[in-house]
């Protein structure tokens, strides 16, 4: 932020040679940002000749949720164009203790998260939720809370603090979700990499991705996961009908939870089915590759590589699974192990309704 904001001040420098002159040092930071917020009446004043699409494009750079929200408190002006910020990013902080126990941590995160949307639905009116209050500068739990304060969000990216498969045995599981008003398409990659020689013994290869059964079962498990996800996005959809994107992932680069413009108007004009705190998952589905090793260009070890794709029965594929699993996962060793997943023989599963 504060580099951004410098950019604007020196542009308008340029342009009015007798503003107020910089000059901050960098040894000490402290003291730098204490000089700046010293000199921030000072020159409103070039602030003031700046047009407003200049700051709105600066916001829009910021992007971070949390930032913005302090920006309010800087002028009248700011605090009036901070709402109209179109893209943002925010951070949710962490819901769950540390010593959860790991087999009831996907319950437990959605149970606290939601808990805290709850609260706030009960306790605060529209009118309150719309308000755009000059100090109101606090970080709430409640994402739904916090983005009431912008009235014009068309890109919005929100991140957890982690994700939700816990499989152990060096196995990763990515995965990517498309949702309307429900399940569109879901692509699960899982496997195990490693730069060592390859095993001797091929049964011990075989068993690191697990059986048919763990497989299934690890890809329901993504599943359950995006359908939670998806109904936290549900609030936020519907007090936000300007939207085009919406991501939902994880810092540990889990899963992503994605809804274009059209798949969320299709969530406002009628309400999902919901169990338990989360999206139904309609009957799927689900073209399963599989292979016990690969080894990659780039010399890493891929065992029991295993590219999922599922989508809902009723649903016509206007999408070919290359497309959508490249575009899952375009890069690096990802893309690699599904260029070489897509080339080998599938298997088709179906699932009811859960």
């Amino acid at each position: 932020m504060y580099t951004l904001l410098m950019h604007a001040l020196l542009v308008c420098n340029f342009h009015n040679s007798h503003l107020f002159a910089f000059n901050f040092k960098r040894r000490d930071t402290n003291k730098k940002l204490s000089s700046f917020t010293m000199m921030i009446e000072t020159t409103m004043d070039g602030f003031d000749q700046l047009p407003d699409s200049l700051i709105l494009l600066i916001f829009n750079a910021i992007s971070d949720v949390k930032t913005l929200i302090q920006c309010r408190s800087v002028s009248k002006r700011f605090n009036f164009l901070v709402p109209e910020t179109e893209s943002l990013s925010l951070k949710v902080d962490q819901v769950i203790s540390p010593d959860s126990d790991s087999d009831s941590l996907l319950l437990t995160f959605f149970k606290s998260f939601l808990k805290s949307l709850q609260d706030f639905l009960t306790t605060t009116t529209t009118t309150e939720a719309k308000s755009h209050h000059p100090t109101r500068t606090r970080v709430l739990n409640s994402p739904a809370q916090i983005l009431s304060q912008f009235d014009c969000v068309k890109h919005l990216q929100l991140e957890l603090p982690g994700g939700d498969l816990k499989l152990g045995n060096g196995l990763t599981v990515k995965w990517r979700a498309q949702f309307g008003r429900s399940l569109k398409s879901c692509v699960i990659i899982g496997f195990k990499s490693d730069k060592s020689t390859v095993s001797e013994n091929p049964g011990d290869v075989e068993d690191i991705g697990g059986g048919l059964k763990s497989r299934v079962m690890w890809t329901i498990s993504a599943l359950i996961a995006a359908s939670a996800r998806h109904f936290m996005l549900e609030e936020i959809v519907r007090e936000h009908h300007e939207m085009e994107s919406l991501v939902l992932l994880d810092r540990e680069g889990e899963g992503n939870v994605v809804m274009d413009k059209e798949g969320m108007r299709e969530c406002r004009l009628g309400a999902a089915h919901v169990s338990e705190n989360r999206t139904l998952v309609p009957s799927v589905r689900m073209r399963m590759r599989h292979v016990p090793r690969l080894v990659l260009e780039c010399g890493v070890l891929v065992e029991g590589a295993t590219l999922v794709v599922v989508r809902p029965s009723l649903e016509k594929d206007d999408v070919d699974d290359a497309e959508l699993a490249l575009g899952a996962f375009g890069h690096g060793i990802y893309r690699e192990t599904v260029q070489r997943l897509l080339k080998t023989r599938s298997y088709m599963l179906e699932m009811n309704s859960f």
